[in-house]
């Protein structure tokens, strides 16, 4: 796990800039650093390393290929690296390699079968900077699902990129305007979706995709290597034809195997472990191909309607798991949030992203590598909204859509006091389709649209999203989350709150294996009679008694909305919507924000977007924009 940099045809000091890049992201690299430059000035590349596999200096970065004719700096691991170095060997295309470590297999790789090709060959998470020096050719590339983060876009009217979009900001000359449009899925999802970011012209490189850029350097091409869309398609279109329990020893095979390359590592590795079924079936088959006791680690809060420690706790002594806990306070939040702005380097509200940076923090004293259960929901049914959206969607479907739409236009603007549920019911009867339903159902604060003063909104995943591209309703809004929810969301905050501390996170469930197989599974063996996650729960139960297990899920989660209403948390919160500051800034609207802050403090009433706009402050007070 590393940092990644780069700038082309910088008009300016170019190793000043590319150290000042560096020096950024140090957190995401500490054990070393370094830079290339090209003779004639054209490219610079950057590195800081966090060393998993081959400690030695042979793994240290930018790296060069044994023909000189390719650099590469490169963020993440490649699992197979192993049986991939055994293949060129074995075809004759590589006779040694100066080390152990994956960078050296991937400038292999690449040299012998192309870009493209070659990384299709590769298990991992990465985002890749790769130079062809013969070519005058730049290549950046981006994971399958988007664990490793790539930014890019144009500073100064030079090309840059960088795995920390802070990296680019500490860049001379550096006047990129913030990107208003963006704000308002922002102030409805919590977070900005890709490609968009915070800035404009600067963007976040896809998943799955790849980016090519040739002298001089003024334009560029994207393409694709792998689709969540196309293999989602795909799945359904070739479904697994076997039982529920052949589907099931399956699965726990594709797991074990890619467990067993992620557990893979020169540094202690572990794992965090919740009350719920993905983080608990991750270190249940950790255990079980472990013959020492597995690190595991938990977060717990005092309020039992958030606290998952205690089960947590009873899990790990029924696995026999080696179990670390803290149990965080008001205080601990306290001195986490001033450093999130700097963590995330944009706007980022998911509040989870508070016990993620801690526990993060905490497992960080004992191993260097955590595994994690995401994205368990995402690929098998697992959140509670995909089935109401199933339900929903299934009463309103034999109305005709004219009617609905009239009647739901009808309600909405009809000159009575309206209940917000009935607002809601409103919204949701006006959809096309599941797709938009799920849209809408995530925009059921309508004052989210009113907080900018810009209320320009670009399309972005949702919005674009296919009506019915997938037969099946569940599939469909899960497919809509793996696009933009998981990735920019997810993945975002379990990245970034363990590179804050130098922790590398790796997720088993995001291997390309497991991924492809589960589209093929029926939504039955996913969601049956109530029960969510069947598959992942029937193995589970081998290990962990169902009784343990069938407890009220929590959520990863604080009491945000409680610990708000502090003595201390309020000052902060209160200083950072100052009706003046907001007024300077002109880009909130200071009645919304205030109106929305008081009907919290005087009437209770909590909406999400409370945190939002306080993370929005938080990161303009703290960046350029004063």
């Amino acid at each position: 796990m590393c940092g990644i940099a780069g700038l082309c045809n910088w008009k300016g000091d170019i190793q000043k800039n590319i150290n000042q890049m560096n020096e950024r992201m140090f957190h995401r690299g500490p054990d070393a650093g370094g830079s290339f430059i090209e003779k004639d000035g054209s490219i610079a590349l950057g590195h800081r390393r966090l060393s998993i596999v081959d400690l030695s200096p042979n793994g240290a970065q930018p790296m060069e290929s044994h023909s000189g004719r390719f650099v590469i700096a490169f963020n993440g691991e490649i699992y197979n690296h192993r049986e991939l170095r055994e293949k060129l060997i074995k075809e004759g295309k590589a006779k040694k390699f100066r080390g152990t470590s994956d960078t050296e297999v991937l400038l292999e790789l690449f040299e012998n079968y192309g870009v493209k090709a070659g990384i299709q060959l590769c298990k991992g998470m990465f985002a890749i900077a790769l130079y062809d020096r013969q070519e005058k050719t730049l290549s950046l590339l981006r994971d399958r699902v988007g664990e490793k983060p790539l930014y890019y876009g144009w500073v100064n009217h030079s090309f840059v990129f960088a795995s920390d979009i802070g990296c680019l900001a500490t860049l001379d000359h550096f006047d990129n305007e913030i990107n208003k449009g963006v704000l308002p899925i922002y102030f409805i999802h919590g977070y900005i979706p890709a490609p968009y970011s915070v800035y404009e012209n600067i963007f976040k490189l896809e998943p799955g995709t790849i980016l090519t850029l040739k002298a001089p350097y003024k334009e560029f091409s994207i393409e694709t290597y792998w689709s969540m869309r196309e293999v989602a398609r795909q799945g359904e279109n070739n479904p697994f034809m076997g039982s529920e329990e052949e589907a099931t020893k399956h699965l726990e095979y594709l797991l074990k195997e890619a467990i067993k390359g992620q557990m893979v590592a020169d540094v202690p590795v572990g794992a965090f472990l919740s009350s719920g079924i993905d983080s608990t079936t991750i270190v249940a088959l950790m255990q079980s191909l472990s013959s020492n006791q597995v690190r595991s680690f938990t977060i717990g809060v005092e309020d039992p309607k958030y606290n998952e420690a205690e089960v947590a706790a009873q899990i790990a002594k029924h696995l026999g798991t080696k179990h670390t806990e803290l149990y965080i306070t008001e205080q601990d939040a306290l001195e986490v949030i001033p450093n999130l702005s700097y963590i995330f380097g944009e706007p980022f509200a998911d509040s989870s992203q508070i016990p993620t940076f801690l526990v993060s923090k905490m497992t960080k004293e004992h191993v260097t590598v955590s595994l994690s259960g995401d994205a368990g929901d995402e690929l098998f049914c697992g959140y509670t909204s995909y089935n109401s959206i199933d339900r929903i969607w299934g009463k309103m479907k034999s109305i005709p859509y004219p009617v609905r739409k009239l009647a739901s236009s009808l309600i909405l603007n009809a000159p009575i006091k309206k209940s917000k549920v009935v607002n809601v019911k409103a919204g949701l009867l006006g959809a096309k389709g599941p797709a938009e339903l799920y849209e809408i159902s995530n925009e059921e604060e309508p004052v989210a649209k009113e907080i900018c003063l810009d209320k320009n909104m670009l399309p972005f995943k949702y919005t674009q999203y296919q009506e019915g591209y997938l037969k099946e309703t569940r599939h469909n809004i899960m497919l809509m989350d793996l696009l933009m929810y998981h990735p920019d969301d997810i993945l975002v905050k379990v990245d970034r709150a363990g590179m804050a501390v130098s922790l590398e996170s790796r997720i088993p469930m995001l291997d390309k294996d497991v991924v492809e197989f589960a589209w093929t599974l029926p939504i039955e063996y996913k969601y049956q009679d109530g029960v969510t996650k069947k598959v992942l729960r029937n193995i589970l139960y081998k290990y962990v008694p169902k009784e343990i297990m069938d407890l009220p899920k929590r959520g990863f989660g604080i009491p945000i909305a409680k610990w708000l209403r502090g003595p201390e948390l309020r000052g902060w919160a209160e200083s950072l919507i100052d009706r003046k500051t907001l007024e300077q800034q002109g880009i909130l609207d200071p009645d919304v924000v205030w109106n929305i802050w008081n009907d919290y403090i005087n009437n209770g009433q909590w909406r999400i977007q409370i945190w939002y706009i306080l993370m929005f402050q938080e990161w303009i007070c703290q960046s350029r924009f004063k």
